[in-house]
């Protein structure tokens, strides 16, 4: 059972984005929400449908989800296959929760579009009354420890042979998993991580040398099901 919060007339919304910032800008609302004693909302839009979510994405989703339950924040909101501008995707949550301060991260790479064009702050003015908007500035050399480990994750395909999988850089004729391929930094050989979602579920499978480590973990579409 959520705790009453002792002010109900300000609310907080945070606005998070695909990216590690995610984690600081949750942060920072709930401290301006425990300061305030008043309700605290996060809030993440998305183009796309969940079902089509890289594994990368749905992992900072969970993220986010896992971060909003431990800090008991009142809801975690998933705006997915969202097909109009971010600022009325923003203010219409922001008038159905009565929210009074926004915190967006300003960042060369948010979803949120151009959050440095006066265009879209006023956009996302227009919509809404009686709302603070605060734009924070984001570290943009913070990085996860995977960024650390791994190079940029590229699309691969999983293949079933008759000795196991491999990995396929090109979309062959037949796959049984799409997702992302992170190498290791330093190798020349394809070892390294390989996520991807299978029935809305994140999977991370172990690649050495081009191969699957555990091969067990890795689930076999049933045959009527379409990749």
């Amino acid at each position: 059972m959520k705790k009453i919060k002792g002010r109900m007339d300000e609310s907080i919304l945070v606005c998070v984005s695909y990216g590690p910032n995610g984690k600081r800008l949750i942060n920072r609302g709930y401290k301006l929400a425990s300061m305030l004693d008043c309700p605290l909302y996060i809030l993440t839009v998305e183009s796309m449908p969940h079902d089509e979510f890289d594994a990368e994405k749905a992992d900072y989703i969970e993220e986010w989800r896992q971060l909003a339950d431990e800090i008991d924040a009142d809801e975690f909101i998933v705006r997915d296959n969202e097909k109009r501008p971010s600022a009325k995707s923003i203010a219409e949550v922001v008038n159905k929760y009565n929210i009074t301060q926004v915190i967006i991260g300003q960042s060369a790479k948010t979803r949120w579009e151009h959050l440095t064009k006066g265009s879209f702050i006023d956009a996302l003015l227009k919509e809404m009354t009686f709302t603070d908007i605060h734009i924070v500035s984001v570290d943009r050399t913070i990085k996860s420890a995977e960024d650390a480990l791994f190079d940029k994750g590229l699309r691969y395909y999983l293949v079933q042979e008759k000795n196991g999988f491999k990995l396929c850089a090109h979309c062959p004729g037949e796959f049984i998993h799409e997702g992302i391929f992170y190498k290791e930094v330093g190798t020349d050989f394809n070892n390294g991580i390989f996520k991807f979602i299978y029935h809305g579920k994140p999977y991370e499978l172990k690649i050495v040398e081009n191969k699957i480590k555990h091969q067990e973990q890795v689930p076999i579409p049933q045959k009527h099901e379409k990749r």
